[in-house]
């Protein structure tokens, strides 16, 4: 799974039993060399399919990390484009990776818990890879209004939500005793470490944002292929601020 320059198993013991936050700002500097950053065929899907939707002007990428959303927001956004995350390991990386070019939008990189953004609604775009899994389910529908408040009047908000694994299957139980280990750890130990793969299911998550004033529509990504019943492997879940 980790190329050779990746974290050792030592690496990703430590960062395991640290908090979320430290976690993420020992393993930063080798993030992009790992499983874990979002694959660049899951970022072009979600660009070509994001692109019709526009013009934005400015785009905001919650949890960004090292930058994944900020690149196709950069392609996509006109003005401004904005990172924020609670790591400033994972920032600084971005940051790095991604400097600021004359002839692009104005990139910002911005330290905030994404359950407590300070902006005034002014993000046309906002987007989301991989963070879901440290917001418990509890918290879901206070992060949700913390995007929809700083979105403008139609303003979207979008991530992409793979189809749950088949149940049985090697993947299905890999991610179930995945969080039952993180269960247990958070149970022994603190500080704990917020990470679960089946926390966010698509029907419970389409609730709660409509519940928050959100007009939802799910795209398909036929880039990602499609499962033996021709449905798509991946979907888009666009959220619009009515």
């Amino acid at each position: 799974m980790f190329t050779p320059q990746g974290p050792t198993l030592r690496e990703l013991a430590v960062e395991a039993l640290s908090s979320t936050e430290r976690g993420y700002d020992l393993l930063a500097p080798k993030f992009d060399r790992t499983p874990f950053r979002t694959p660049d065929r899951v970022l072009e899907a979600v660009e070509h399919a994001l692109r019709p939707l526009g013009p934005f002007d400015a785009g905001l990428d919650v949890c960004c990390g090292t930058g994944a959303g900020v690149g196709v927001l950069r392609r996509l956004c006109r003005e401004r484009v904005t990172g924020v995350d609670f790591s400033a390991g994972m920032l600084a990386e971005g940051r790095a990776a991604q400097p600021q070019t004359p002839d692009g939008p104005a990139v910002g990189w911005i330290r905030a818990d994404a359950r407590a953004l300070s902006f005034r609604p002014a993000f046309d775009l906002a987007v989301s890879f991989g963070a879901f899994g440290h917001f418990l389910p509890k918290e879901r529908p206070g992060l949700f209004a913390q995007v929809h408040s700083v979105l403008r009047p139609g303003g979207r908000f979008a991530f992409p939500v793979g189809a749950p694994p088949r149940f049985g299957s090697p993947l299905y139980c890999a991610l179930l005793g995945f969080d039952a280990v993180m269960r247990v750890r958070n149970a022994l130990w603190r500080p704990r470490f917020v990470m679960y793969y089946r926390t966010f299911p698509l029907p419970e998550v389409l609730d709660d944002l409509a519940r928050t004033g959100f007009d939802v529509e799910l795209l398909p990504l036929p880039e990602l292929g499609r499962l033996p019943d021709g449905s798509p492997r991946c979907r888009l879940v666009v959220a619009r601020r009515a």
